[in-house]
């Protein structure tokens, strides 16, 4: 990376058609290519939540992709072949006789930079009947620069993103399948997640319907200042956006928030 830390982003707001892998990946693959045939290629990529297979839960033990062997051929080597670091969104994964929400992480070479399962399990769509919930921080780092990872619902608990940039994080994935009619929740949670933290949120949900649930896109990059770089509608397309990592730097030197905290009162 230049000295300047620009990165280009490339944000996959897709459909998702639930309970058909094999569609999932193929439409997933089309979309990538396009991706990284755009004017700028993007330095990274990212797409939503659970895209293999939607929230199929009451056949996710079937459908999950198991040990994420096929997401991992599939991604890794298209991170490979185009030289593009990929957040790879998050997949039903299933581990043994249990499957979990897994986002996956590449690097340029192909090479895997991260694993994170969602920690918080959403009630009101039955996560926590079907899935188990991941139990380790999703920190990594990408191209010399601490980065952090969450999914969807993990974005109302604000000492996870907390936690994140205390370790060191200067930007935050989050794939998400977010419906409505929260809209105004999750630009306000994201926007404040960005604020509170002076970090880049790079968010990716996705579009489309499922079932009754209509998924409202709004993929977003916020910067530190909480200022909305791109933001999506509610139709299938690619986002892009230029950020600068050294902007975490200049805010946080502006704002002391970090230094100026009183961890033993709270």
């Amino acid at each position: 990376m230049s000295q300047s830390q620009l990165l280009h982003l490339a944000l996959i707001q897709m459909d998702i058609t639930i309970g058909e892998p094999d569609t999932n990946y193929g439409h997933l693959a089309q979309l990538l290519l396009q991706a990284v045939n755009g004017e700028q290629k993007p330095d990274v990529i990212i797409f939503p939540e659970m895209w293999n297979t939607g929230y199929a839960l009451t056949e996710i033990h079937q459908l999950a992709d198991v040990n994420g062997e096929r997401t991992k051929a599939f991604l890794s080597a298209f991170a490979h072949e185009h030289q593009v670091n990929i957040i790879g969104g998050s997949i039903a994964n299933k581990r043994g006789d249990r499957v979990l929400n897994t986002i996956y992480a590449w690097d340029r070479e192909g090479r895997e930079m991260a694993e994170y399962s969602k920690i918080h399990l959403f009630r009101l769509m039955d996560e926590e009947k079907f899935l188990h919930s991941g139990d380790q921080l999703g920190l990594f780092e990408l191209e010399g620069v601490p980065a952090g990872a969450m999914i969807c619902y993990d974005i109302r608990f604000p000492e996870l993103s907390r936690k994140l940039a205390l370790d060191g994080a200067r930007i935050l994935f989050v794939p998400a399948e977010w419906p409505h009619p929260r809209l105004h929740h999750w630009r306000t949670l994201l926007m404040a997640r960005a604020i509170e933290n002076q970090m880049y949120v790079v968010s990716c949900n996705r579009v489309g319907t499922s079932g009754t649930t209509n998924f409202f896109g709004h993929s977003m990059v916020i910067d530190p200042w909480g200022e909305v770089l791109v933001e999506g509608d509610e139709s299938e397309a690619i986002l892009r956006a230029e950020i600068d990592l050294e902007e975490v730097v200049r805010v946080r030197g502006k704002i002391p928030v970090f230094e100026d905290r009183r961890p033993h009162l709270y």
